[in-house]
């Protein structure tokens, strides 16, 4: 028998979705990381606000000051956010 194959997006996904139907206090936010938006510009959030619900997985504006500052403030209540940034250049943005 042959080896399957899984790409990084795949098992990104699968990793995601295993966290937030393991924990209720896993969120996943960042631009266009809900359904509705396509889940994130390369669909690595694609399915899971249909699995886990537009509470927990919630597209937000474009600012990455206000979603690393989200993150901060979720993780300071007791929750685990991920936060998703769409390209690695905008994290400088949010640094401090």
């Amino acid at each position: 028998m042959g080896t399957k194959q899984t790409t990084m997006l795949q098992a990104l996904n699968a990793a995601l979705a295993d966290a937030l139907a393991a924990d209720p206090k896993v969120l996943v936010f960042g631009e266009d990381v809900a359904d509705e938006e396509g889940g994130g510009v390369l669909g690595v959030t694609k399915g899971l606000s249909a699995k886990a619900g537009t509470e927990r997985v919630r597209s937000t504006p474009i600012s990455e000051q206000a979603i690393i500052g989200a993150a901060i403030g979720a993780a300071m209540g007791g929750y685990r956010p991920v936060a998703e940034i769409m390209l690695m250049n905008f994290t400088a943005v949010a640094m401090d």
